[in-house]
């Protein structure tokens, strides 16, 4: 009986890796999801059906793109965090939702650790811009204007909480300096408002500026990520202009549930890490002002850790909200 029991056991060892691989070597055998927390148009969808259509091409398996908005992503993402860990349900998610969203709620229906990093996917400048009719023309003004009128200078974004305010306030706890901060419903209202004058300056995507600044309404003050933008050099750095440490953008990971297979992760991280670095692929992104960053599991878990413990110090300083 013993002999019995012991070779149940070591068959049920040899197995399990063995089982694993073979699951991996005929996936995909089915339809994959890919789960985004936002309304259609936004990065993460844009990034979520430019990724699938070529992850289809690439397997002749149909990828189907769900958009589950609301919540403050807590739909999508819990749903994600709670499917099957079999390869067959994703999420495409931004920085807001894994790295910006622990320090604003106190109860999160998910957590980093629910989740298995498979690669970084694309990144969205965001940009410090001025109307065209004020005076900033630099960081030097803005600042020497805040620190003339403390808390009298007012800032346009897409919402409370987002990785725009923090970038901003970012900045203001860097220089000593305070603003008012002006939400708006999304980064159309807000981009709109700055480009009519009805607010002096704005932290918005480098795609929703760029039109407004080549039609002679916006000015570029600074990009807030620590490398210029690819698509407009041109544009100065917070930090080539001496605000240290500032370093945020909007950027988009591809993640599955807790327990996914290594074996799955890894080839979904190596088709991945193919496609973005086909031409047609960037120049489908940088059409919207995004560039493709594809990376290893373990480089976006250490992006998504370090980002959060940032973007935490600055929350509690700077008393962000969400509401």
């Amino acid at each position: 009986m013993r002999r019995i029991l012991a070779a149940m056991i070591m068959g049920l060892a040899l197995t399990g890796p063995m089982a694993t691989q073979s699951s991996a070597q005929t996936y995909p055998s089915k339809p994959i999801h890919i789960l985004v927390p936002y309304a259609p148009g936004g990065i993460a969808d844009i990034a979520s059906r430019i990724v699938g259509a070529k992850l289809t091409e690439a397997w002749g398996q149909q990828v189907v793109v769900e958009n589950r908005p609301g919540g403050n992503g807590f739909i999508a993402m819990t749903a994600g965090a709670k499917s099957a860990p079999d390869g067959y349900t994703l999420v495409m998610a931004t920085v807001g939702d894994v790295s910006v969203n622990p320090s604003l709620f106190k109860d999160m229906p998910y957590k980093w650790e629910d989740f298995e990093p498979i690669a970084t996917i694309s990144d969205a400048p965001m940009v410090l811009a001025a109307n065209a009719g004020t005076s900033y023309k630099s960081v030097a003004d803005v600042l020497a204007a805040a620190k003339a009128q403390p808390g009298r200078i007012s800032y346009a974004t897409p919402g409370n909480g987002s990785v725009n305010q923090i970038a901003m306030e970012w900045l203001a706890l860097n220089t000593g300096t305070q603003y008012q901060h002006i939400p708006y419903k999304g980064g159309a209202p807000a981009a709109a408002a700055l480009a009519a004058g009805d607010i002096p300056i704005g932290v918005l995507a480098s795609s929703s500026v760029a039109p407004q600044v080549k039609a002679g309404r916006l000015r570029v003050i600074a990009v807030t990520g620590a490398q210029p933008s690819k698509f407009n050099p041109e544009w100065p750095t917070l930090q080539s202009q001496g605000v240290k440490d500032v370093d945020l953008s909007n950027w988009t990971l591809l993640i599955a549930p807790k327990g996914t297979p290594k074996e799955i992760v890894d080839k979904l991280n190596a088709e991945v890490v193919k496609l973005l670095g086909a031409p047609d692929v960037k120049e489908r992104f940088a059409t919207g002002g995004v560039e493709t960053i594809p990376s290893s599991p373990a480089e976006l878990d250490a992006r998504v850790k370090k980002t959060a413990t940032q973007l935490s110090d600055i929350v509690a300083k700077a008393k962000i909200r969400a509401d």
